[in-house]
C-alpha cells in the first residue's frame, strides 16, 4: 500500500543528484578573470579565439586555471588577482598590436571558482541582480516622436519618388504631423494617385478630399503601422545598446523593455558611471562608398604604393586590406531596414536592404554608372570605419530594394543585417534615471537575504520537528529538497537573482511547508477516526493532495499575472515564485511520501507512527496508534 516503485525512487535520486550538481556552483564563489570580447562591429568572436589566448598566455609564463568559450566572449580564469592583471597586459599585447586601434576588448571580470569539469557540464552559479552585485543603473526613454516623424519623413519622400515615375503631375507634397498631404488640380489625378499610394504605401490611410477649387489626398499613419513603428525602433535601439556594452566587460547585463518606451539598463559590476554613459549613448553612422579598383589602389593594397589622393585605407573582415573613395555615396539616412534572406534563383543567403526615395533615386543611378564595380559598406564608431561588405554591382538596382549576396552563411548574413540595421538609435533616447550601487551595499544585501532564508528555515525546521516529530523530520527534509531543487533550476536558467529574489525563496518556504502541513494534518485526521497507521497515511497522501493542488493553482495563477504584467523586481520576484510553486509540489508530495514509504512501508504490523500528539473530540482515550 505504502510502497514505492524503483523507478520512483530513481527519480528521486536522479532529481536529487542534479539538485546538487547545479546548486553546489553557488557556494565556490568567485575568482579573478580575463575576457575577451569583441571591439569592432566586424569582428567576431568563436571558439578559434580559445587557442591565441592560450598561446598568449603560454608565451607570457602564465597558467589559467582554464580558457573556456561561453557564446560572446572567451574567459580565461586565474588564482590570484596579480596573475589577473599581468594576463591581461600579455593578452592585450598579444591580440590587439596596434594600441590604437583595438579589435578586441581584453576586460577584467569574475567567473565562478566551480571545477572546469562542472562548466564544461554547464553547472554554473546563478549571476547576481544590481542590487547584490553593485553596479549602475539606467532608465532611458524613447523619444517615440521623432521615430514616426523620421518615418513620416520617408513616406513623404517615397511618395514623391512613386508620383515622379508614374508622370502624376500634384500641385505640393508636405507633412503635417505623421500625415503625408499632396495637393492636386484634378479629382481625377487625385484619386489616381490615391490608387497608386494605396497600393505602393499599404502604411498610411490614403482619403481624397475638395480643398476649395483643388483636391488633397492626405494619407494617415495607421495605428497598427505606428505601434510597428514604435515596437521597431524600440527592438533597434535595444538591439545597438546590447552591443555597446559588451565594450564594458560585463558579465549579464541587463537591457530590457519597459512599457512601450522606455528601457532598463543595468550593467552590475560597473562602478564607472561616466564610461557607461559614455558608451551608451554614442552613435555610430553608416556609408556607403565606391571601391577604388585603379592600378594605384591594388598597389597600395598590395604595399607596393601610397594611398591614391582622394581614397583612404580600411579593412575588410577578413583582415584583407581595401582602398575606397572619400565620396560617400550614401548614408545610413537612406537605409530604411535592413533583413537576412534568401536569394530566389540560387537560394543563397543574402542581405536585403530597404533605401528611402532619396536613397533608391541615388542608388538607382550610381549602380547603373558602376556595373562590374565594387561598393563597400562602412560603419563609422568614434571615427574609426570598419568595412562590414563590399559586394559587387551585378546590375542597375531601382525600387529602392538592395540584394546583397556572395559566400556567405546564414549566420553571417544574419550578423551583417544586424549591423546594418543596428549601427546607430532607431530613436534618440534620454536617461531620465540614474543609480549607481556600491558592491559593499551588494555585499550587505547578500548577507542579509541569506540570513533571512537560513533562520527562517532554522525556525519552520525547529518547530515541524517538535510538533511532528518523525513526520516533521520528514517534512524538514522535504523542505530543504524543495530548496535544492529550486536553487538547481534558477542555476540551470542561468537567471539573474536580485533580492526580490531572495524573497521570493523566503515565502516559498512558508508556502512550501504549508502543502507537509496539510498532509500531516489529514493523517492524524485518519487515525483520529480509527484508521490503521498504514491506511492513514496512504489515504492522508491521497485526500490531501486535491487540497494541495487547489492552493498551489491558485497561487500559480497569481504569480503568473505578476510575470505577465510586472516589470523589473516584480518580474524577477514572480520568477522565483511561480518556480517555487512548481518544485514544492513535486517535493512535498512525492519526495516526502517516499521518505515516509521507505521508512514505514515494509512494515506489515505497523502500530504506531511517529507524528506527535493526535487530539481526538473525547480526549479520554489516547489513541493506541500513535507515538509521542
Amino acid at each position: 500500500m505504502n510502497r514505492y516503485s524503483w523507478w520512483k525512487y530513481a527519480i528521486l535520486g536522479i532529481a536529487l543528484l542534479v539538485g546538487l550538481l547545479y546548486t553546489v556552483p553557488n557556494f565556490y564563489g568567485e575568482a579573478p578573470a580575463v575576457q575577451v570580447s569583441s571591439g569592432k562591429a566586424t569582428l567576431k568572436i568563436d571558439n578559434s579565439m580559445v587557442p591565441r589566448v592560450e598561446g598568449a598566455l603560454s608565451a607570457a609564463g602564465l597558467t589559467p586555471d582554464f580558457v573556456q568559450f561561453d557564446g560572446n566572449s572567451v574567459r580565461a580564469r586565474f588564482r590570484d588577482t596579480d596573475t589577473q592583471i599581468k594576463a591581461k597586459d600579455a593578452i592585450g599585447k598579444a591580440l590587439n598590436p596596434d594600441a590604437a586601434d583595438p579589435g578586441y576588448i581584453v576586460a577584467l571580470n569574475l567567473v565562478s571558482r566551480s571545477p572546469e569539469w562542472m562548466a564544461k557540464l554547464h553547472a554554473l552559479p546563478m549571476y547576481l541582480g544590481l542590487d547584490l552585485r553593485g553596479g549602475v543603473h539606467f532608465l532611458m526613454q524613447v523619444d517615440m516622436r521623432a521615430a514616426l516623424t523620421k518615418k513620416a519623413d520617408a513616406f513623404v519622400g517615397d511618395a514623391r519618388t512613386l508620383l515622379r515615375d508614374k508622370n502624376i503631375r500634384h500641385a505640393g507634397i508636405s507633412r503635417d504631423g505623421n500625415s503625408v498631404e499632396i495637393r492636386f488640380r484634378e479629382a481625377a489625378v487625385a484619386q489616381q494617385a490615391a490608387n497608386l499610394l494605396s497600393d505602393q504605401i499599404p502604411d498610411l490611410q490614403w482619403a481624397v478630399a475638395a480643398d476649395g477649387s483643388d483636391s488633397k489626398l492626405t494619407g494617415q499613419l495607421k495605428p497598427d503601422a505606428a505601434r510597428r513603428i514604435q515596437d521597431q525602433a524600440l527592438k533597434q535601439n535595444i538591439t545597438t545598446l546590447h552591443n555597446r556594452v559588451n565594450e564594458l566587460g560585463v558579465a549579464e547585463p541587463v537591457i530590457q523593455q519597459q512599457g512601450s518606451d522606455r528601457v532598463v539598463v543595468q550593467l552590475p559590476g560597473v562602478q564607472d558611471t561616466a564610461k557607461a554613459k559614455d558608451i551608451i549613448g554614442r552613435t555610430a553612422t553608416l556609408e556607403i562608398r565606391m571601391v577604388n579598383e585603379t592600378t594605384e589602389a591594388r598597389d597600395a593594397v598590395g604595399g607596393s604604393g601610397p594611398v591614391p589622393f582622394g581614397s583612404e585605407r580600411y579593412v575588410e573582415r577578413g583582415g584583407q586590406p581595401i582602398i575606397v573613395f572619400r565620396q560617400v555615396v550614401l548614408t545610413g539616412e537612406n537605409l530604411t531596414d535592413a533583413q537576412p534572406g534568401f536569394d530566389s534563383q540560387t537560394q543563397e543567403p543574402t542581405v536585403n536592404l530597404t533605401l528611402d526615395s532619396k536613397g533608391a533615386r541615388i542608388f538607382r543611378d550610381v549602380t547603373r554608372e558602376n556595373v562590374g564595380k565594387r561598393m563597400a559598406i562602412l560603419l563609422f564608431e568614434k571615427g574609426k570605419g570598419e568595412v562590414v561588405t563590399a559586394p559587387v554591382i551585378r546590375s542597375e538596382i531601382g525600387g529602392g530594394r538592395v540584394q546583397i549576396s556572395g559566400r556567405m552563411t546564414t549566420q553571417e548574413a544574419n550578423d551583417q543585417a544586424l549591423l546594418l540595421r543596428a549601427g546607430s538609435l532607431a530613436a534618440p533616447m534620454e536617461i531620465i534615471e540614474e543609480r549607481t550601487i556600491g558592491p559593499s551595499l551588494g555585499a550587505e544585501n547578500i548577507a542579509k537575504g541569506f540570513n533571512s532564508v537560513t533562520y527562517g528555515f532554522a525556525a519552520i525546521a525547529i518547530f515541524m520537528c517538535a510538533y511532528y516529530l518523525l513526520f516533521g523530520v520528514f517534512s524538514t527534509l522535504a523542505l530543504g529538497f524543495n530548496l535544492l531543487l529550486l536553487i538547481a533550476v534558477l542555476s540551470m536558467l542561468q537567471a539573474t537573482l536580485s533580492l526580490p529574489g531572495i524573497a521570493a525563496i523566503a515565502l516559498v518556504l512558508g508556502m512550501a511547508i504549508d502543502s507537509n502541513v496539510l498532509i500531516n494534518e489529514r493523517v492524524r485526521e485518519e487515525l483520529r477516526g480509527g484508521a490503521p497507521p498504514q491506511m492513514a497515511i496512504h489515504v492522508g497522501y491521497e485526500r490531501a493532495f486535491a487540497t494541495i493542488l487547489d492552493s498551489n493553482v491558485t497561487t500559480l495563477v497569481a504569480g503568473l499575472a505578476l510575470l505577465a504584467f510586472g516589470s523589473g523586481p516584480v518580474r524577477g520576484f514572480a520568477v522565483v515564485h511561480c518556480l517555487g510553486i512548481l518544485t514544492s509540489m513535486f517535493s512535498s508530495v512525492m519526495f516526502s511520501r517516499g521518505l515516509v514509504n521507505l521508512w514505514y512501508g515494509r512494515q506489515k504490523r505497523l502500530k504506531s507512527v511517529s507524528i506527535g500528539q493526535v487530539w481526538r473530540p473525547d480526549g479520554d482515550k489516547p489513541p493506541a496508534t500513535t507515538e509521542a
